[in-house]
């Protein structure tokens, strides 16, 4: 038996402008948990999609259980027992939950010469995974009816039946409940005692230190080090990942919130099993926190007042005025931004570039004659607001997809103060960063 179920060495991965990795290693024992940490832009999604074949390395090597390997694609690297749930979910929502778990693999049975998926078997092996790892979905739902946390357990599901050898979770309780997460961990543990191997890419240090065994630290795309967790502090951590001491991370603000910014008065969803009733009161300087479990619709009453869902009944008084919220736009034109839960559906828009996703809220900001766009003012707005939220990129330029998922949220939270809103909507900002 090999000493190592992976060993990535000496892999370096250039994009035009920046090298995203330089002679990173990663060493995974057989049945270990392996954390894989480092801060937003460290290159953790980067060296992984290398592994699967997503990119293909400039410099480097893979072995898998002793065997020098080189994956095209993922279905190459699942064909040799390689499996990973992605930060960022990229579901088929019209499918059903069975459908989207065997994509690209169904079982299928014979009609003489004709084949056709085998729906039973298919779904009875869907509802005996999700059963597995403690999701009692019905197989044959629509995927798109689920909640972004249950959807990611729906991927966690997907590479338990794939009955890998190597699963590499990537942020993969971003959107999980506690209980949920306790969930996903007794299945790791299961799967472990089995000989399965994981490599867990997290910012949550109290789940590091709970699940994993080893650790590798990266930082600005190098390798920095590994460690048995036994033998690392937390503080040990955190300065390896930033390379420096961190001390006073939260300073204490000296912050009274002002007069009432914005009341919510009576909102109610128009349909009953949503929110309803709702009301609140913002002050001005105010951090105001919306907590709850997955189902508290506290997501639903955020896009109500955003103008992305419809209303029966309710109120927005917005610096001592009514107002009318029936779409973004007008919530945007009042004043009222918002950074969705799901960065990747409803946040940025992946196929344009940094500058466009930072200045598409507030481009009636930089029009001259209400028809042309000062292109001279709207670089200087970008590269200000790259500056100040150090986003890491070779230029503005560069297409938003290109940039780690940490990355592309400083983009959106950008894109907000550069509108200079009143309010400001941050529907869980940190998920998967």
């Amino acid at each position: 038996m090999a000493e190592y179920r992976l060993e990535m060495r000496g892999v370096s991965k250039s994009f035009p402008g920046v090298k995203a990795l330089d002679g990173v290693n990663l060493k995974i024992r057989p049945g270990t948990v392996h954390a894989l940490m480092g801060e937003n832009g460290a290159g953790k999604s980067t060296l992984m999609k290398c592994l699967f074949g997503i990119y293909k390395m400039d410099e480097g090597e893979v072995f898998v259980d002793g065997e020098k390997m080189e994956f095209a694609n993922p279905d190459d690297a699942l064909h040799h027992g390689l499996a990973m749930v992605h930060q960022e979910l990229q579901p088929v929502p019209d499918r059903t939950i069975a459908e989207n778990m065997y994509l690209g693999r169904y079982p299928l049975m014979s009609f003489g010469p004709l084949k056709v998926v085998d729906h039973k078997k298919m779904n009875d092996e869907a509802k005996k995974w999700l059963e597995n790892v403690k999701m009692p979905f019905d197989p044959r739902k629509k995927l798109g009816e689920l909640s972004i946390s249950q959807m990611q357990s729906v991927e966690i599901a997907k590479a338990v039946s794939q009955d890998a050898r190597l699963i590499i979770l990537d942020e993969p309780t971003s959107s999980l409940t506690e209980n949920e997460v306790e969930a996903l961990f007794e299945i790791v543990r299961d799967l472990k005692s089995r000989g399965v191997s994981f490599v867990y890419i997290s910012h949550k240090m109290a789940e590091i230190r709970q699940i994993s065994d080893d650790i590798t630290i990266m930082r600005d795309g190098a390798y920095v080090g590994s460690w048995s967790m036994e033998d690392i502090s937390d503080g040990e951590i955190v300065k390896q990942m930033v390379g420096r001491e961190l001390t006073n991370v939260y300073p204490p603000l000296d912050n009274t919130p002002g007069d009432v910014l914005m009341e919510v008065k009576g909102y109610s969803s128009i349909y009953k099993r949503s929110f309803q009733d709702c009301s609140f009161t913002l002050r001005k300087g105010e951090i105001l926190g919306f907590g709850g479990l997955v189902g508290a619709q506290r997501t639903e009453l955020m896009e109500a007042i955003f103008g992305m869902r419809h209303i029966i009944s309710g109120e927005i008084v917005l610096n001592g005025k009514p107002i009318k919220v029936r779409r973004p736009q007008d919530a945007i034109n009042h004043g009222i931004g918002m950074i969705t839960e799901d960065r990747r559906g409803t946040g940025i828009l992946g196929c344009l570039s940094i500058a466009d996703n930072v200045s598409i809220a507030s481009l009636n900001q930089y029009l001259e004659m209400g028809i042309k766009l000062n292109k001279k003012k709207i670089e200087e707005l970008v590269q200000e607001n790259v500056g100040k939220l150090s986003i890491k990129t070779p230029n503005s330029s560069e297409l938003i997809q290109n940039l780690s998922g940490g990355n592309q949220q400083k983009v959106i939270i950008s894109r907000w103060l550069a509108n200079n809103p009143d309010v400001l909507i941050m529907d869980e900002p940190t998920r998967g960063i």
